[in-house]
């Protein structure tokens, strides 16, 4: 297929301070001892999509995934790293690199998105319906949606979930209507002409978008050239393709004055006619064809473009880790019930355990790491080369590369950064622990984000 790929990799996040770092971007983040990016590079690679732009925020960090994609993923891919500045959004990121867009139709996924949904089904719906859009949403995940995780830390209450707002057609190809964020904290307000034009609408909530989109690249451009003031794809770019599908000016100004009278007709020069006896149902081809009126009277078909949604199954592991809450659920899921998305084994070659020492069922320990006398692990993902001491208890938590805990440690609920450094009879609950921080002997920490500050 004639499809570009553009990989949204990110880089040093604020919602996810303080895990990650100079040293550590988001898309270097560890997912079950693998950075994040290596689970979207990897399905794109099975789907036999490799020519890839993977766009990262900031000189430094593109360096350093740069670095690491030369390493892994060496004569099997071939990727361009493109470097944007920090916090332009996703809207933005894209229109910095569109001049390296030249393909047909391109692929745009979130580098933090960990996923066993196919992009090439992706692609191969997009080009099946000739679309100018094509949205992959998923379930929404038991725990709630991704973008509702916890930050952590000290900051305890309880934010609202945010949800998608999805309108399908019957048969559940196009995508007629979609609300993100904010606005659906509002009434949902549908367009009166599409729902006059489809006859009927499938309203869902528990659909959510998994920032995987395939755009027609001529319409995506010039979006991007036209609405300058565009920052994200999901809130700006995408929602705005919806709406102005079904559009034209000779339609669209009978529409607004019908609006405005409160009429469900549409007013045209010489007839009154109804949008839904114009236009077909959206299960039929020409749902996205417009009717004009010639001035003796007669209809004039006119094509409009498609917005198309891509549903993965039930059954699809679909969450993107853009929050602390998020970090820690991917990898107990990975370790798990998700456990068909490792490449490897849970236990690295030739661990270290020390007498009496047992891990769990859904743990993963990294290689070249070592483990003291009677220490339990459980529910938790331990990096490579640490050295844990005895007596240690390590539940439902993460444990990054080069971390030493000293005797008596209790870790629940936490993550610990790479090359941290745990004394003897040190407890944490609900923690997160950035790099390179030393917490002292004896010391209690529940609920806390721990980190250097910065010189």
């Amino acid at each position: 297929m004639d499809f570009q790929v553009v990989v949204l990799a990110g880089g040093n996040s604020k919602s996810l301070t303080p895990l990650v770092s100079k040293d550590v971007p988001k898309p270097l983040l560890p997912v079950a001892n693998h950075p994040v990016l290596f689970y979207v590079l990897r399905q794109l690679e099975e789907s036999n999509l490799k020519d890839l732009i993977v766009v990262v925020e900031g000189e430094d960090a593109g360096l350093l995934v740069g670095a690491w994609i030369s390493g892994t993923f060496v004569d099997r891919l071939h990727v361009e790293i493109a470097a944007v500045p920090e916090d332009i959004g996703t809207a933005g990121a894209l229109r910095a690199i569109s001049h390296y867009l030249t393909a047909k139709d391109v692929l745009v996924v979130s580098g933090d998105l960990v996923s066993d949904v196919s992009p090439g089904a992706v692609a191969a719906t997009h080009r099946r319906h000739d679309a100018v859009v094509t949205a992959t949403l998923c379930c929404v995940p038991i725990s709630g949606s991704s973008e509702s995780g916890s930050s952590g830390g000290k900051d305890k209450t309880k934010k609202p979930g945010r949800y998608n707002i999805i309108g399908l057609d019957p048969r559940k190809q196009f995508l007629l209507h979609i609300a993100t964020g904010a606005e659906i904290e509002k009434d949902t307000r549908l367009q009166k002409h599409l729902l006059h034009a489809v006859g009927q609408m499938e309203i869902r909530s528990d659909l959510m978008d998994a920032h995987m989109y395939a755009f027609k690249r001529s319409v995506l451009q010039e979006v991007l050239d036209q609405k300058d003031t565009f920052q994200s794809l999901k809130q700006d770019v995408v929602p705005y393709l919806v709406r102005s599908q079904l559009k034209s000016e000779a339609v669209l100004s009978g529409i607004r004055q019908a609006e405005e009278d409160g009429n469900e007709k549409v007013s045209f020069p010489n007839k009154q006619v109804m949008v839904s006896q114009i236009l077909a149902n959206a299960s039929t081809p020409s749902f996205h064809e417009l009717y004009s009126m010639d001035p003796d009277g007669s209809a004039q078909t006119r094509k409009t473009h498609k917005c198309c949604a891509y549903i993965a199954s039930s059954s699809s592991y679909c969450v993107r880790l853009n929050s602390i809450q998020a970090f820690m659920d991917i990898n107990r899921d990975v370790t798990g019930e998700a456990d068909h998305l490792l490449s490897d084994n849970v236990i690295g070659p030739s661990p270290k355990l020390g007498t009496k020492t047992t891990v769990g069922p859904h743990c993963m320990l990294g290689e070249g790491s070592e483990m003291g006398d009677k220490c339990q692990v459980k529910r938790s993902v331990i990096g490579r080369h640490c050295r844990i001491g005895s007596h240690v208890k390590v539940v439902n938590s993460v444990v990054m590369n080069h971390v030493t805990i000293g005797d008596g440690c209790i870790i629940q609920g936490s993550v610990i950064c790479s090359n941290v450094q745990l004394q003897e009879r040190a407890v944490l609950k609900d923690c997160q622990v950035g790099a390179g921080f030393v917490v002292t002997a004896g010391s209690e920490y529940k609920g806390e984000s721990l980190a250097r500050k910065e010189k």
